[in-house]
């Protein structure tokens, strides 16, 4: 058994092949000025604080050729998928669909959508596109996971109270075992950050774990999933 130290308690990591990596919405246009949060007024330089450390999960999973899957929000270029209560809701200076220094705000397949240069997906691993907040709406990620036999999931990204919290609950409901890596997600507003990591390990784990990522780091040099050492169930 090797455990994780994380909040409210250790996070057993699984005996075989059922770890994966989700990284959610690290996207140009979260990210980088001229982008969809930038138009909504936010300091983007925040979120881009956790890249360094999402480099260095990408390499432990990569080196281990464990799965990763990424995920983007964004909508057809008609719009039919997002709601005119999406679509209207706000007053910035730029709504979804509109354009911008990256192209078209949150359309899939424009500029601004891709997932940013410095966390470039590789061959072979998944990225989602996903129409709402949480990962799992309208998406074929439960699909993907159960094809893989995933039952764990390190959770990291943007934002911390909206997509990557929708995100966790959502998994959670279906049974997933999540942890949310505290210093690989981030807020334009640290006190939602902070607030979301307390609500997601309140009473006894509700939602699920949270763990700075040195500790992943350190348990995963002494994980050997079965399915590694040749051992089937």
């Amino acid at each position: 058994m090797v455990l994780i130290s994380a909040l409210p308690y250790d996070y057993e990591l699984p005996t075989s092949d059922g770890l994966a990596l989700l990284i959610i919405d690290m996207q140009r246009d979260f990210l980088e000025p001229g982008g969809f949060g930038d138009a909504l007024g936010n300091d983007v330089s925040r979120l881009q604080a956790i890249v360094p450390i999402l480099r260095e999960l990408l390499s432990a999973f990569r080196a281990r050729n464990l799965p990763i899957f990424y995920t983007v929000e964004g909508h057809k270029p008609d719009l039919s998928d997002c709601p005119p209560s999406k679509l209207h809701r706000g007053q910035g200076k730029l709504r979804i669909g509109d354009v911008a220094s990256m192209g078209r705000i949150l359309i899939l397949g424009e500029p601004g959508n891709e997932i940013i240069p410095e966390l470039s997906p590789l061959p072979g691993e998944t990225v989602i596109p996903k129409p709402g907040k949480g990962a799992f709406y309208h998406t074929n990620l439960e699909s993907l996971l159960r094809e893989k036999k995933i039952t764990h999931l390190l959770v990291t990204g943007v934002t911390t109270e909206v997509c990557v919290q929708t995100t966790m609950r959502e998994a959670n409901d279906r049974g997933y075992e999540c942890l949310l890596v505290e210093d690989a997600t981030e807020s334009y507003f640290p006190d939602f950050q902070q607030s979301t990591l307390e609500m997601i390990r309140a009473q006894g784990g509700i939602v699920g774990w949270t763990a700075p990522a040195a500790n992943i780091f350190q348990a995963l040099e002494k994980w050997k999933p079965r399915e590694k050492l040749g051992i089937r169930s």
